[in-house]
């Protein structure tokens, strides 16, 4: 018997090399698993009780697939991992993931947000947000260190995947973040420290002075620090960046995931020239041969 499942499944977490924001949300789910089933060791938990956890989820939690795929994720390392029961994460399947469209806010959108956030630390970190397109994990977790004024670059630094970038820093961001600074005065280490010394503010403060700040601004949209993310992505398309530079600039890991965006901008769209309009010209005979 696994004296300790929880504390054995953050060290095996923190073997593997996953990155600390997955270990958190994957050691939370095997939390609300073993709770879930709190009569029973997490040694005799099976398939079933997986099962029936995950069913939990979805009608009395409400979460959505995307958020249920998660879960089977550490599930199934859970078992296969900290349980030493492959067998059984191999019966876990994953659900299938409807690829939405997502939510896109318009320039004149970001623009009103950003006016109702009164607040200068908070008005900073969704103006980096954007203006960066960080995941929020991201932002939360910035340090002082990892601005370069000099370069005007950002140093990410354990992003999903565990993997650092560098991205833009904007001169309309650091100003904001000049101006927070000698407001709030943060200190050394992270630069949107929380209220615990030492640790960084928490996800659910951003959003929630976020979601305070679209009521203001009379937003009928859904807002989220994603969405920022999504329309800092959707902007650059629309601006005509390169999509692999949108790409390496968001961090993800495959094209895949960015080329939704595509999707999104009619404008981007718009600038397409079908080939017909160019034949019999010497752009066509040049390039299309």
């Amino acid at each position: 018997m696994i004296r300790d499942p929880l504390h054995k499944l953050a060290e095996d977490l923190h073997l593997k090399g996953l990155a600390k924001s997955t270990r958190e949300e994957y050691t939370r789910c095997a939390a609300k698993f073993i709770e879930y089933h709190s009569s029973l060791e997490p040694e005799e938990l099976g398939e079933a009780e997986a099962r029936q956890f995950l069913l939990h989820r979805l009608a009395n939690d409400r979460v959505g697939h995307a958020t249920l795929k998660v879960n089977v994720a550490a599930l199934r390392f859970f078992y296969a991992n900290t349980l030493g029961r492959p067998d059984v994460a191999a019966m876990i399947l994953y659900p299938k993931v409807k690829s939405a469209l997502p939510d896109i806010l318009s320039g004149t959108e970001v623009r009103s947000l950003l006016g109702a956030m009164q607040h200068p630390k908070y008005r900073a970190i969704i103006m980096t947000t954007y203006g960066a397109g960080l995941r929020i994990s991201e932002t939360c977790h910035l340090r002082v260190a990892d601005i370069d004024s000099g370069r005007m670059v950002l140093h990410i630094r354990g992003g999903k995947g565990g993997r650092d970038r560098i991205v833009p820093l904007s001169p309309s961001v650091l100003w904001t973040l000049r101006s927070y600074w000698k407001t709030v005065r943060p200190g050394m280490d992270f630069l949107f420290p929380g209220k615990e010394p030492g640790q960084p503010i928490s996800f659910d403060a951003v959003r929630h002075h976020l979601q305070e700040a679209a009521i203001q601004a009379g937003l009928q949209k859904r807002v989220t620090p994603h969405v920022l993310r999504h329309s800092f992505a959707t902007h650059l398309l629309e601006l005509g960046t390169d999509i692999r530079v949108i790409q390496t600039l968001l961090g993800h890991g495959s094209l895949q995931s960015t080329l939704r965006y595509a999707r999104v901008t009619p404008a981007h769209a718009g600038r397409v020239r079908s080939p017909i309009d160019v034949l019999d010209t010497p752009e066509a005979r040049a390039k299309l041969g």
